[in-house]
């Protein structure tokens, strides 16, 4: 789990590191301000592209996790109710072998 949150930051410092840079880049870029904002739009629009992206991509981990969790979940109980039908069955033997020495 650890792993997956330090390659979130990852991902997530280097797309703010990259829009950072391609937007200071654009606007000290010697054009006209037409120019300037053009480029500027673009890509803006191109980071908007790759964070839609990444948080689609975090929203699928997190539901692969939610699933992950359900089963294991579903796993413990099944274990525990074998558990527990299986010590109900010892307990009513154990009175059973009580009775009969009676």
């Amino acid at each position: 789990m650890e792993d997956n949150s330090k390659k979130d930051h990852f991902w997530v410092g280097l797309l703010v590191g990259a829009s950072v840079g391609a937007i200071l880049g654009v606007l000290f870029a010697p054009n006209e301000g037409k120019v300037t904002r053009k480029k500027l739009t673009y890509q803006l629009k191109k980071m908007r592209e790759q964070l839609l992206e990444f948080l689609k991509k975090l929203k699928e981990g997190k539901e692969e996790h939610i699933s992950m969790a359900k089963t294991k979940g579903e796993q413990v109980v099944n274990e525990a109710k074998n558990k527990a039908e299986t010590l109900l069955k010892d307990v009513e033997n154990l009175m059973e072998q009580i009775k009969h020495k009676e």
